[in-house]
């Protein structure tokens, strides 16, 4: 199974540190209105509707709002998503192939694209404090209008730090993530987020 962009790309804009507010729309709204960097781990693990596990997934990121961010899947296919601000590209390096499409374009008026730039974020989205589970506070982040990506995401944060997330599709399809501790350097370097396409890849450009 591969790994759908257009989809993953709300998740990857997500994975942003939170600052503690004392609450979990709080801590959401908080972390969306920041311009913050940061790396991490992650698992990913995608379930069918009879909750049966059909993938999982591993590897890192790194990101540095705005716009820009790399999304490393190691385990089971090697594949490289990276954001520079102006274009997504997507490679996959045992099909030696790189796919290349406007960033606007991909994340269209999905709730991903808000989440890079609108701080007002309760004008597009539904947001609802879900009950506690140990030491995370969740939140459950519903668009108004259908995105076709997505029904809803709940988000478990602590210590001003997203922990995990639950992805619900419209076909009972759910995908979790669990990250590793996330560290926050002071800076990346200015060509960390560049991406050169290999040579003897095949491009396709969207």
């Amino acid at each position: 199974m591969r790994i759908n962009f257009f989809r993953w790309i709300t998740l990857i804009i997500l994975v942003i540190p939170a600052q503690a507010l004392g609450g979990a729309i709080e801590e959401l709204q908080n972390f969306v209105n920041q311009s913050v960097s940061g790396q991490s781990t992650f698992v990913q693990r995608v379930y069918d509707s009879t909750g049966a596990l059909v993938q999982e997934s591993s590897g890192d990121l790194k990101f540095s709002r705005p716009g820009k961010f790399k999304w490393h899947y190691f385990e089971p296919y090697e594949q490289l998503l990276v954001g520079d601000g102006e274009f997504l590209w997507v490679y996959d390096l045992d099909l030696m192939q790189v796919t290349r499409v406007s960033l606007d374009r991909a994340l269209g008026s999905s709730p991903a694209a808000l989440l890079y730039g609108s701080e007002d974020i309760d004008s597009y989205f539904g947001l609802e404090a879900l009950k506690s589970e140990g030491n995370l506070v969740r939140v459950r982040v519903i668009p108004y209008e259908e995105s076709g990506l997505f029904e809803r995401i709940e988000i478990g944060l602590s210590a001003s730090m997203v922990r995990n997330m639950t992805l619900y599709d419209y076909f009972g399809q759910k995908t979790v993530i669990e990250f590793g501790r996330f560290s926050i350097p002071s800076n990346f370097n200015e060509d960390e987020f560049d991406f050169v396409v290999p040579e003897n890849v095949d491009l396709v450009t969207q």
